[in-house]
């Protein structure tokens, strides 16, 4: 899956969403393309994602099938897209999946499997208290976890670093332990939608 892939498959859900096609909200990622494929280098198909409601990129660099994915987009699940081969996981609720993350490194390592997890979450979440007790629990435990942090400065429409009073060079510690690895983009969308008036139903 290339850069120029992920990004014709959200500029159809575009075209899809306003044309009325699509009757639930959609997330669309854009300006991120090659520090996911990147990060996705990393990742075996056997490993288990989990993803936020802008979880578009991350279903299609896990192998999850692009007609199948737009199934699931289609019929309103853009925020819950979920898979069994390859294992995916999302979920709208914030910070929700983290504490489930951790519950399947656990049992990964009591099982003795190699598989890993990939939690991803955005720049805000990462700023929650259930962020911070997930990582510090799963570094203590030696779990096979890894937290992703999509940095792009907002929650939804507010400056992220101005709310919390931080600079480019205060971000919490903890971001730089080695169960986190963080990236920084400028969302090419809007936080929700296209920004155009959708159709009606």
């Amino acid at each position: 899956m290339t850069a120029a892939d992920l990004i014709a498959f959200e500029r159809e859900v575009a075209r899809r969403y306003d044309a009325g096609e699509i009757h639930a909200p959609v997330h669309l990622s854009g300006n991120n393309e090659q520090q996911l494929i990147e990060i996705f280098d990393n990742i075996s198909r056997d490993d288990l994602i989990l993803s936020t409601w802008r979880n578009h990129y991350h279903a299609l660099l896990h192998g999850l099938d692009p007609g199948e994915l737009m199934r699931q987009i289609l019929a309103g699940r853009s925020m819950y897209v979920n898979s069994v081969k390859p294992w995916f996981y999302a979920s709208s609720i914030a910070g929700g999946i983290l504490p489930i993350a951790v519950g399947l490194g656990m049992a990964i390592k009591r099982k003795g499997e190699s598989r890993k997890v990939f939690v991803f979450c955005g720049d805000m979440t990462a700023r929650m208290g259930v962020f911070h007790e997930a990582v510090i629990y799963s570094r203590n435990f030696d779990l096979p976890v890894t937290f992703v942090i999509e940095d792009n400065g907002k929650s939804v429409l507010t400056d992220s670093k101005r709310a919390w009073g931080e600079t480019a060079k205060n971000h919490p510690a903890i971001w730089s332990w080695g169960n986190v690895l963080r990236y920084e983009y400028e969302l090419s969308w809007p936080h929700h939608g296209t920004g155009k008036e959708q159709k009606a139903f």
